[in-house]
């Protein structure tokens, strides 16, 4: 098996890199805006929670510079005329009600973070699940869900935390200069000596740190995809003994992360020596020119103690606002990479309401011409013309990759055809709503897809407001009502995921119930006999010519004893109609396409 470990490293949404350039700009700004339109519902907390924020920031500034004045009071001065009990006792209330100040702060804005990023996470998901087919083609499942989590996540973090502490840190930083400059403003100066020098070098090293941070969610995104790809197809996996194999292919992926991780954690190791070497080395320095004004009676000790405070505060506030500034940009590569998604146009209006569609269900392709959006440089269809009258059975036949699911794919509008036309009851497919369309029309494939809850669910798929009455019908017509009565949990019996804990016969008999109780006008069989045993063949294929009664059906067959009743039969050979007829007359056509095919399949039989 010549598979390498990056074989899973697909284009993703963005740049060539996979990695939108995220910059500080008017136009990233603008795109942080749109996304704080989520958070702007409960603006309310958010306005309340920044009150509270400055409330406390203030107090906290107060509550420092009431130790300089404590130690003031204790050598003899006078602060209002407070005792140092009475000051204690001020302390302390003002200690509890920073408490809950606090307790509330964190509250507000919490409710105002997780609702709004509980909507961006529904908007990116509700617009994820109505993008085209080839959306879906171009980016891996993996992919999308690390947008979905992790870069809401990151958002959720910004709102909650992030731009808390900076603004905090903001009101901290400049409250305590102020303060600072009022006491003693040359040794001031000294402190903001390095403010410049601290500024400039965060901008030139946020840049390296943020392409580290991209890297290592690239990375993080190719380990999501082998995840999510190998826990899908695990029946795979262990059928080919292949859980080494995966386990070495996650592992190095894995590691990648590692590596990419460990330097951006050397960056920002780096980042915080040259911060605590320049900030505390000028502190250092001014504590000692402190020291010498107080010797020489300039200040006194009170005024020492608050200075050495507020410096550190200070240094603080200048350190993580250098760490601040690297978190607000990797929040708006994520915000670039989410409204990417989110400005995309739906293919599906969910909104559309109206009655449904009723169709009779005539079918005409007209001329199509097509190549798929992926492979330009590969012609599929040149000039394909057939019709299907309502009601009417007709097969599609042909080796594989002879065009026969790209044909009803493009009746499903999965892709636009090129050239030529489809039109179903007289008017073109595109012409339409497409989610009224595609209510018309049911698929049985041939691996069926289920979700992992009851039975009952998976059925109501095809129409989630029938009655229990109408499952039940359908379940009978579906000839899979036997088995799910055998359950002890009848309909509600939980089918795991995919529907693991049911056979391959089962599962299809439920695709077909599902079928049933949408009720379409067109149908479509993609196989959908074709992996199971003789037994279960029969039950399924009598629940098919239930399901087929009445209504326009198309049905993509390899085996050609589960076509013989159809009224037409469309052989297809590179992408062309070669032969077309009932089996009957086909099978009479010496040398032809459909009659070698059945010679292939029906004489080792005789």
């Amino acid at each position: 098996m010549a598979f390498h470990f990056n074989c899973m490293a697909r284009r993703r949404i963005g740049d060539d890199d996979g990695l939108p350039k995220a910059k500080l700009t008017r136009e990233s700004f603008r795109e942080v805006v749109k996304i704080f339109s989520y958070v702007y519902p409960y603006r309310a907390y958010l306005i309340v929670g920044l009150i509270l924020l400055t409330v406390s920031s203030v107090v906290f500034l107060g509550l420092i510079r009431m130790f300089t004045e404590l130690i003031k009071v204790a050598e003899g001065g006078d602060f209002y005329g407070l005792s140092l009990n009475e000051m204690g006792v001020i302390m302390l209330i003002v200690l509890v009600s920073q408490g809950i100040i606090s307790y509330f702060r964190v509250t507000l804005f919490a409710h105002a973070s997780e609702k709004g990023t509980a909507d961006l996470r529904k908007a990116v998901y509700d617009k994820v699940i109505t993008l085209p087919t080839i959306f879906f083609e171009k980016n891996q499942s993996g992919e999308l869900v690390s947008r979905i989590t992790s870069d809401v996540d990151r958002l959720y973090s910004l709102f909650s935390i992030t731009l808390v502490e900076f603004i905090r840190q903001i009101i901290i930083l400049f409250g305590s200069i102020a303060i600072l400059i009022y006491s003693n403003p040359t040794l001031t100066l000294i402190v903001l000596a390095t403010f410049p020098v601290v500024v400039v070098f965060a901008m030139f090293f946020g840049r390296y740190i943020r392409k580290l941070s991209k890297e290592r969610q690239k990375a993080m995104a190719d380990t999501n995809i082998i995840l999510s790809e190998s826990i899908q197809s695990i029946q795979v996996v262990k059928a080919f003994t292949n859980e080494l194999f995966e386990m070495a292919k996650y592992g190095k992926t894995n590691q990648s992360v590692v590596s990419i991780a460990i330097r951006f954690a050397r960056g920002r190791g780096l980042f915080s020596a040259f911060i605590v070497t320049v900030l505390f080395g000028a502190l250092c320095f001014v504590m000692w020119k402190a020291a010498m004004m107080v010797q020489s009676g300039d200040i006194d000790s009170g005024d020492l103690l608050g200075f050495v405070a507020f410096s550190g505060i200070i240094g603080a506030a200048i350190a993580s606002l250098g760490t601040f500034y690297t978190e607000v940009l990797g929040a708006i590569g994520a915000t670039e990479r989410i409204r990417e998604i989110l400005d995309m146009d739906s293919e599906v209006d969910v909104n559309a309401g109206g009655p449904r569609l009723e169709l009779k269900g005539n079918i005409q392709y007209e001329n199509i011409a097509f190549s798929y959006p992926s492979r330009k440089d590969i012609t599929i269809f040149e000039n394909l013309s057939f019709q299907v009258q309502p009601g009417e059975k007709v097969a599609l036949v042909g080796q594989s990759g002879s065009g026969k699911s790209t044909i009803v794919s493009l009746l499903l509008r999965f892709y636009e055809i090129d050239k030529g036309d489809i039109k179903v009851d007289g008017q073109s497919i595109y012409d339409y709503e497409i989610g009224a369309f595609r209510e018309n029309i049911a698929i049985v494939p041939q691996e069926v897809i289920l979700f992992g809850g009851s039975i009952r669910e998976n059925i109501l798929y095809g129409k989630p407001d029938a009655t229990d009455d109408e499952v039940r019908s359908a379940a009978e017509k579906a000839n899979a009502w036997e088995f799910i009565s055998s359950f002890p949990e009848g309909l509600d019996t939980l089918i795991g995921e995919r529907g693991v804990k049911l056979s391959g016969g089962q599962r299809q008999r439920l695709a077909i119930a599902r079928a049933i109780l949408k009720n379409p006008t067109l149908l479509i069989l993609d196989e959908a006999t074709s992996s199971l045993d003789a037994e279960s063949e029969k039950l399924v294929q009598d629940a098919l010519n239930n399901l087929m009664e009445g209504r326009t059906s198309i049905i993509i067959a390899h085996r050609l004893a589960t076509i013989r009743e159809v009224d037409c039969i469309f052989v297809i050979e590179n992408g062309k109609i070669v032969e077309q007829g009932t089996h009957d007359e086909l099978s009479m056509i010496d040398d032809g396409a459909y009659s070698s095919l059945a010679k292939l399949q029906f004489e080792p039989l005789s």
